[in-house]
């Protein structure tokens, strides 16, 4: 099976390694300090297994499982058991191994790896929303109608009772909700992030910790919103 190991600590992913090494069956591709390089490399490489500590600074193990699309096998390694019933509530969790981690152990949890069969499901959660919508709408300023070019947006805040709508060439104030504009908005641009912002993916510069930059604006992302801008990373 081909593995990656994700592990902020460099001794707890040395122990893995040198574990797997005593495993003919287990080929250690790539080994991450933090779940979101981890997420990079995922979107354009296959794994069969990835052996995921759960205590990581920014993005932790449980953030990283709720960011994936198409999860392989995971064994989870911590020193903490008091995930472990979260943990078993998906299909694809092999084995909850306790820090520090012994041979006889390891080589269960892998048994029970080369057993598993993930079924493949589709919940409510794992659907994408689609939206049919044109490339453009219409907001009410003023009383007069003014049509917006949708890919032209790059960031909508919420202000008290009113919305901003900032676009490449003229930012627009209108009278409405976020919750209201977001059901216009196509899930393939625009994501909300924040309780007060919605931007469109396609114009992200950089992602950094718990912010991300669109043009000149510096904004925060929620922690509840970090995993679903993970998994977004690879329309970019």
């Amino acid at each position: 099976m081909n593995c990656i190991i994700i592990d902020d600590e460099k001794m707890a992913r040395v122990i893995i390694k040198t574990l797997c090494n005593e495993i003919d069956s287990l080929n250690i591709l790539e080994e991450f300090p933090s779940a979101i390089q981890a997420i990079k490399y995922l979107n354009e490489n296959e794994v069969d297994l990835i052996f995921l500590d759960i205590h990581m600074p920014n993005f932790s193990g449980l953030d990283f499982i709720r960011s994936l699309k198409n999860p392989p096998k995971i064994i989870l390694t911590t020193s903490d058991p008091k995930f472990a019933i979260e943990a078993f509530e998906y299909d694809f969790i092999v084995d909850y191994l306790l820090k520090p981690v012994e041979l006889p152990r390891f080589k269960k949890a892998i048994e029970k790896a080369e057993k598993k069969n993930i079924s493949v499901t589709t919940s409510a959660k794992q659907i994408a929303k689609t939206k049919d919508t044109e490339n453009d709408f219409y907001v009410n300023i003023d009383r007069r109608l003014i049509k917006i070019d949708l890919p032209s947006i790059y960031l909508i805040e919420a202000k008290g009772d009113y919305i901003k709508i900032k676009t490449e060439s003229k930012d627009y104030t209108v009278h409405s909700t976020l919750k209201k504009i977001e059901e216009k908005l196509p899930d393939s641009l625009f994501l909300k992030i924040h309780r007060s912002y919605i931007i469109n993916i396609k114009k992200i510069i950089d992602i950094e910790d718990n912010s991300v930059l669109i043009k000149k604006d510096v904004i925060p992302v929620s922690r509840s919103k970090r995993p679903e801008l993970m998994k977004r990373l690879d329309l970019l």
